[in-house]
């Protein structure tokens, strides 16, 4: 893992939502840090608060959200504080965001080549002829064949992966520090998925940026992820280092998680977590995951659990790690497939 050199702190964050039927705790007093040149991954159900974090640190929450308390720290500046005339000196030049549905994020009716001379030319003061030619290298830098054409196209003309790429260009193109990819590759077919990680973590090195990751799917994480952030109910409920996470989760939710993932190896049924997530207009009191965890304690009902240090990287907000619990180990299904993980990562590594 990378020295520690935080690009991006987050603490505290606490956003709701002014809805109808009242007061929306989409994210609960969120910590974390985004080190230089890491991926940190945020992984958990929908609605878990993921997307809501981001678009905080983007600054691109919607009118009736309220960040109630928290700061995000970057570049020496509190990013709750700033007016929007300031925040647009830093959203797409300095950090930037991929999203999850290309088509919803490219407008329908402009070329796309439109799309992203308009982004460096707001924003690195190019002439129009020097933000063509920018433009279309960056299109053949991502593997959009023929830019030249392609740049006199429209959205419509593009596959669904050509669509993301197009709106990966517009996140670079101003070359960020940061890039914030919000599901990127939950609407593409498997193939194309693969395509564009691979494109991410080979931008990633050649631009050395810092990249916030947010998906539903532990096995896109895998692939992924320096550091791994585990969200439940707008809270982290565990953190640590990929391998902390794959090969020694401690929290039901990560056990729940992991056990989702399909596996080809194993005969049994595919499992799925009991239950849905949270009404987050009234959270539950102690433990939000209590009333969905097949190990939930009666403290879990009464009491939030604080976290547990399970090594220099490894913290989980979970009862069971209270010395006075009892031992619990997690599903044996579980324990045999990250048995195999481990055998696989054995014979690569010798190869």
């Amino acid at each position: 893992m990378k020295e520690q050199n935080p690009i991006l702190q987050v603490k505290d964050l606490t956003v709701s939502f002014n809805a109808f039927a009242g007061k929306v705790q989409a994210v609960r007093g969120v910590n974390f840090d985004l080190n230089k040149g890491e991926t940190l991954c945020i992984v958990g159900e929908s609605g878990s608060g993921k997307s809501v974090t981001n678009k905080a640190i983007m600054g691109i929450l919607s009118k009736n959200a309220v960040i109630e308390r928290g700061e995000i720290l970057y570049d020496g500046m509190d990013l709750t504080k700033l007016t929007e005339k300031q925040f647009c000196q830093i959203r797409g030049k300095r950090i930037a965001m991929v999203f999850q549905d290309p088509l919803s994020a490219l407008n329908p009716i402009m070329k796309v080549g439109k799309q992203i001379t308009e982004t460096l030319r707001i924003h690195q003061n190019l002439s129009h002829e020097e933000a063509r030619k920018s433009a279309i290298e960056l299109m053949g830098a991502v593997g959009i064949p023929e830019p030249e054409k392609r740049f006199n196209q429209y959205p419509f003309q593009f596959s669904g992966g050509m669509r993301q790429r197009i709106v990966i260009v517009i996140a670079l193109a101003c070359n960020p520090e940061i890039l914030i990819c919000d599901e990127p590759t939950t609407a593409l077919d498997v193939t194309i998925q693969s395509k564009i990680l691979d494109l991410i973590k080979t931008l990633k090195k050649q631009r050395d940026l810092s990249v916030i990751f947010i998906t539903h799917n532990m096995g896109v994480v895998a692939n992924m992820a320096d550091r791994i952030c585990v969200m439940y109910a707008g809270k982290i409920v565990e953190f640590g280092t990929s391998d902390d996470i794959f090969y020694h989760p401690a929290h039901p939710y990560t056990w729940a998680l992991l056990s989702a993932m399909p596996d080809s190896e194993s005969r049994e049924r595919l499992f799925s977590i009991p239950g849905a997530p949270p009404n987050m207009l009234m959270p539950p009191k102690g433990d939000a995951f209590a009333p969905r965890n097949l190990y939930a304690l009666d403290i879990d009902f009464k009491e939030e659990p604080p976290f547990f240090r399970l090594s220099d990287t490894h913290y989980a907000a979970t009862w069971l790690l209270h010395p006075y619990a009892p031992k619990v180990e997690m599903p044996q299904e579980l324990r045999k497939r990250i048995e195999r993980m481990i055998e696989e990562d054995k014979k690569y590594e010798q190869q």
